[in-house]
């Protein structure tokens, strides 16, 4: 329900997604002015310094460090818009590009090392210079790229605003680096009320910003929730209307690693989302009856596949258009330039489709491993560290799809809906988690192939995601007591400390459901259903004898009808008949 806060009338939704979508048009387009007006190298300097023209640290805030700095939006004439919606730009600007300055720093490292002769890069020759594979490997493309582009001329120590453009700003409104004087919650009682300022026209003035009261329902699965605080919601458009993310402060209880006697290790698996397996700890070590969970993912995981098959043969498709567009005739552009906004349009389509797909995937994940943790008693979950995760050797397809899989995303859904039940959630490092044994460190013997695991030495194995969750969850109860804890990250372990697991049959973790079958009595006969116009009515069938197939001739006059019956008599005499001759 949407009312206009000053004469108390009520708006219809429509208008409210129009409203709403002018003030994201306002935002957007000064978000790219002020990125397109910043993108040099002399802004990176000033971020990767982060000292001020008083050589004062720059804040946290991204709005109070763009105000320090002078770097404000420009609008155009004519448009008058609040100091708080500049805020708003100006703090998404800000994260966007603190984001970035590490790859800038980055790229001028490898570009430093980069032969334009061979397209490859030579060693660091400094600890300060090493980066993760996988990114190194990206950068390499981009310099490879901006090689040809430049007829392979030396690249030099490169800046990020050489090799690519600046990035596009997204269509939200992030109403928390506002004040109350742009927007304010209020909660009664099972909904919320969002106070905010919208203008009333494309290009508003000073009198054509008017305060809009909104109300919507909170969902019913957070009414049992602890949650002491609503904070303001990030404002989008989707294709059913106006969308609040909402972020909440909830009470949960305390974690304490250091009691922590059960685990369990999470894998990431290329067939499926992850595998889960146990560890306990007691008196006389480590144990675990390496009989581990795989995620069912119910067909979402064939389905993302073949949408991402999908959206690589439109972008393909769009890509030839594109080449043949740049030298076609006018007449012919313009019918290849509207292909292309048409494959566009479909590959944006797809891409919706898949984040829905994942963001339900991932919350569907972290509640069946949230609930298989509780059941089996464990204090912690430990995942793989994605920073230093990488899919290798399974081809340019899988590769490809197991890189674009939504694991940080369930991740992040793993770690909400752990701390709901008390359990936490602990990066610990990947390397050598499928591939060494948790009994004696040594590397694992594949008789099966690549899912089989196997170490003829403790005679112990299986599936080698079970296996690697293990070497995770051992790790995560050998480190927990060297936990590294940092703002907006999980808590992590960086050395992976060894100790033998023992196999055993003991009862750790929880007992798979399994389909109850019905009891059938094999005493009684089987009943035959008699089939005709009343089928609840079962009637034995009458014996069978070889004389049912003699059909007397009907009487003169009779059709054969169901209410004439043959008498029985007849029917004797037919058949006497017939064993005389």
């Amino acid at each position: 329900m949407a009312v206009d806060d000053a004469t108390g009338e009520q708006i219809g939704l429509d208008d409210v997604d129009v409203r709403v979508g002018w003030l994201l048009d306002l935002i957007t387009a000064a978000g790219d002015e002020l990125v397109s007006r910043l993108w040099q190298p002399a802004t990176f300097d000033v971020l990767d310094a982060g000292r001020d023209r008083q050589d004062r640290r720059l804040p946290a805030q991204g709005h109070v460090a763009a105000a320090r700095l002078g770097w404000n939006p420009i609008y155009p004439d004519g448009i008058y818009v609040p100091s708080r919606v500049t805020r708003v730009v100006t703090a998404q600007v800000m994260a966007t590009l603190r984001t970035l300055a590490y790859r800038d720093t980055a790229i001028a490292a490898l570009s430093a090392r980069f032969d334009s002769a061979t397209g490859r890069l030579t060693a660091p020759t400094g600890s300060g210079d090493t980066v993760p594979s996988g990114f190194a490997r990206g950068v390499q493309r981009q310099l490879i790229a901006y090689s040809r582009r430049t007829d392979g001329a030396p690249a030099g120590r490169l800046r990020i605003t050489e090799i690519q453009g600046p990035p596009q700003t997204s269509a939200m409104a992030r109403l928390s680096a506002a004040d109350r004087q742009l927007a304010q919650l209020a909660v009664t009682g099972d909904e919320l009320v969002l106070t905010v300022k919208l203008p009333t026209c494309p290009a508003p003035g000073r009198a054509q910003w008017r305060s809009v009261r909104l109300t919507a329902a909170i969902p019913e699965h957070l009414h049992d929730r602890t949650i002491t605080a609503w904070h303001l919601p990030t404002l989008v458009l989707d294709r059913k209307g106006l969308l609040w993310r909402c972020a909440a402060t909830e009470l949960v209880p305390a974690d304490d690693l250091k009691s922590a006697a059960v685990a369990v290790g999470v894998d990431w698996s290329p067939t499926t989302l992850g595998a889960a397996a146990i560890v306990a700890e007691a008196i006389v070590g480590l144990s675990s009856d390496y009989r581990g969970w795989t995620y069912d993912d119910r067909g979402l995981g064939i389905k993302l596949a073949r949408l991402q098959a999908e959206g690589q043969l439109l972008h393909a498709k769009a890509a030839r258009l594109t080449r043949l567009a740049a030298t076609a005739l006018p007449e012919v552009r313009a019918g290849l330039e509207e292909k292309i906004a048409v494959l566009g349009a479909h590959r944006t389509a797809v891409g919706v489709k898949r984040g829905k797909i994942n963001r339900e995937l991932a919350f569907d994940f972290a509640r069946q491993v949230t609930d298989y943790a509780a059941a089996a008693g464990a204090q912690v979950i430990a995942v793989e560290d994605l920073t230093t995760l990488e899919t290798r050797g399974h081809g340019r397809v899988n590769n490809n799809r197991a890189a674009q899989s939504a694991r940080r995303q369930a991740v992040a859904a793993l770690a909400h809906t752990a701390a709901g039940a008390g359990i936490t959630v602990v990066s610990v490092p990947a390397r050598g988690s499928s591939a060494l044994c948790p009994g004696c460190d040594e590397p694992l013997s594949r008789p099966g192939g690549y899912h089989d695991a196997w170490c003829p030495r403790c005679r112990v194995g299986g599936n080698r995601d079970h296996v690697a969750g293990v070497n995770l969850a051992k790790r995560a109860l050998l480190g927990r007591n060297k936990v590294t804890r940092r703002r907006g990250q999980l808590p992590a372990v960086r050395v992976a400390e060894h100790a033998p697991v023992r196999r055993c049959r003991d009862k750790n973790g929880p007992t798979p459901s399994r389909p109850r079958h019905c009891r059938v009595r094999r005493s009684l006969p089987a009943v035959t259903q008699r089939l005709g116009v009343n089928p609840k009515q079962h009637v034995p069938a009458p014996q069978a004898s070889v004389w049912d197939t003699v059909k007397p001739t009907p009487p003169h006059g009779d059709a054969g009808s169901r209410d004439t019956r043959t008498p029985l008599q007849s029917a004797t005499r037919v058949a006497d008949s017939m064993r005389s001759m």
